[in-house]
């Protein structure tokens, strides 16, 4: 599988809650490091990483797609790779059903034959975070 295809599997395994399956695309070991959408900002380690998708996938969240609006952009070095773009997930959460938009940004290691997430970076962007609008000047 090539790093986008790991990357779009792992969405799979996502929808479907099975921390298991999720699990399986993380490099298993204490570096690995994940940025969340969440109010807990990060995750290091594949144990806590772990915790966390088995409390997800028991959780009242779901995420019904994850459908990419940007991307994937991929660039593939001989056991290093990365993967980004930007993502729409649909989500329900106590029988409501809305969107979230989120960069997203993986770095993934070649194992013996199949590429693992070494770090996982999901973020929303903020409307106006210094308060000046986007400083890149429209001509």
């Amino acid at each position: 599988m090539t790093p986008t295809a790991t990357v779009n599997a792992f969405y799979q395994a996502i929808i479907a809650k099975d921390a298991s399956a999720i699990c399986s695309y993380y490099m298993p070991d204490e570096h690995t490091y994940v940025v969340l959408e969440g109010p807990r900002l990060t995750t290091r380690g594949f144990a806590l990483i772990e915790k966390g998708w088995q409390d997800f996938c028991t959780s009242g969240l779901s995420l019904l797609a994850i459908e990419w609006t940007e991307g994937p952009l991929e660039e593939v070095c001989t056991d290093m790779a990365w993967v980004a773009g930007v993502i729409r997930l649909r989500v329900e959460v106590k029988h409501r059903v809305f969107e979230q938009v989120f960069r997203a940004s993986f770095v993934l290691r070649k194992s013996t034959t199949e590429w693992k997430i070494r770090h996982e970076h999901v973020s929303g962007a903020l409307a106006d975070p210094y308060g000046i609008g986007d400083w890149l000047k429209q001509n």
